[in-house]
């Protein structure tokens, strides 16, 4: 099976809409949703119900912490434009809506796969795997062969040996490369709708569950157009200036 693994869309329509284009044509099976559907963006009600026919037609979704933020309240932890965004953000959704956030699982396990927004030690405290020590300790309390998250806004990849040894694994975009079973791995597969590595186009990846095959995109789309909307509905304009900047 084929998925596209796609995660911190951020309430960015026109990002997620190249995505799922660009996945269409690389004739994926599924979509691995990992979270943070809302929050930053202007299209937090569209992106939702997107998010909802997905599911409905078998895609796999778990919960985000933004999503969390508007279901029960920004934690105190959350910078102040993430506390002010989640407020608008539940006052622009259903009750339907924001029932089907609060209804999402933390994590999912698939096979040999394992899905979650941040990380699977504690899915729930929403902290960050930075490096390959994040990471190593990911895959050590897991039984899943293969991890993926997302939370960082950037692509990484990392893996453990069988021996013990950890490292982070290089690649290049648009190349497909295969994920040996000598290893276990951890994918972070980027933000879809605010990358945060310079690069502005929105990020996502391709996986074969049965070849192991693992290719990294990134996908052009109207960050003007995204950008606009964000200043049109009064959010912070540093939200608008960071997609344009993919900072």
């Amino acid at each position: 099976m084929k998925l596209a693994v796609i995660t911190d869309v951020h309430a960015n329509r026109e990002a997620f809409e190249a995505v799922l284009e660009h996945a269409s044509s690389q004739r994926v099976d599924c979509h691995a949703l990992l979270g943070d559907f809302v929050g930053y963006g202007a299209d937090p009600s569209w992106v939702v119900d997107r998010i909802r026919t997905l599911v409905d037609e078998g895609a796999i979704a778990v919960q985000g912490n933004h999503d969390e933020a508007v279901v029960s309240g920004p934690r105190d932890s959350m910078v102040p434009q993430a506390r002010e965004v989640a407020s608008w953000t539940r006052k622009q959704l259903s009750g339907s809506q924001i029932d089907f956030l609060g209804a999402l699982p933390l994590s999912v396990t698939q096979d040999e796969q394992l899905f979650v927004h941040a990380n699977n030690v504690a899915p729930d405290q929403w902290g960050y795997v930075l490096n390959r020590l994040d990471a190593a300790a990911c895959l050590e309390a897991a039984t899943a062969r293969h991890i993926f998250c997302g939370h960082v806004h950037a692509q990484k990849v990392y893996h453990l040996t069988t021996g013990g040894a950890s490292g982070a694994a290089e690649f290049k975009l648009g190349n497909t490369f295969l994920l040996p079973q000598s290893s276990r791995w951890l994918v972070i597969a980027g933000s879809a709708g605010q990358p945060r590595d310079g690069n502005t186009n929105a990020c996502y990846a391709t996986f074969d569950t049965e070849t192991a095959a693992l290719t990294f995109w990134r996908v052009p789309y109207n960050n003007s157009q995204a950008a606009a909307k964000i200043v049109a509905a009064g959010l912070p304009s540093a939200l608008a200036e960071r997609l344009l900047r993919g900072e």
